[in-house]
């Protein structure tokens, strides 16, 4: 009866395998100290405004999702651009509200019309604040930071569906 060795790699198997579980153990407990540090905005980086549309070349007829951060004082922000307006509005652009969480930050998603022309376009982001006057119950916006990203709105193609 033949007896069963074992090949001589095996060792050295063994070896990676508890490398691999030591270093899982060291880069889990690093993770766990991450999410404390996650929670806090650098100070220079709580004034900044930035604005992120993704993709930055839809096509007609397509979605584009919208990243947003204002600065601390902003209550909400607006987007406006000729890229997102309506089949039947008489105006040739139209502005898109988004509310910002506590930390100035916000997400939605907007639609590019199959009617809008292929070309390029820019997304304009308001970050303003409300002032109500309590008597006569007028609201002011005040105009904290703004920021303009360009996109470019290609052609639509049915194609895109099935790729």
């Amino acid at each position: 009866m033949a007896s069963f060795r074992a090949p001589p790699n095996v060792a050295h198997m063994r070896a990676a395998i508890w490398t691999g579980a030591v270093a899982a153990l060291l880069i889990g407990q690093v993770a766990v100290a991450l999410p404390a540090l996650a929670d806090q905005i650098p100070p220079p980086w709580k004034h900044r405004t930035s604005l992120r549309v993704v993709p930055d070349d839809p096509q007609q007829n397509d979605f584009v999702r919208v990243f947003v951060h204002c600065p601390s004082p902003a209550e909400h922000a607006t987007l406006t651009s000729t890229a997102f307006m309506l089949r039947s509005s008489w105006r040739p652009y139209r502005e898109v509200g988004i509310s910002l969480s506590n930390r100035g930050l916000g997400r939605k998603t907007v639609g590019i019309s199959y009617f809008t022309p292929p070309g390029d376009y820019e997304v304009v982001l308001r970050c303003v604040q409300d002032k109500i006057d309590k008597k006569t119950r007028l609201k002011k916006l005040k105009l904290i930071s703004w920021y303009v990203v360009p996109i470019t709105v290609r052609p639509f193609r049915v194609a895109h569906f099935f790729d």
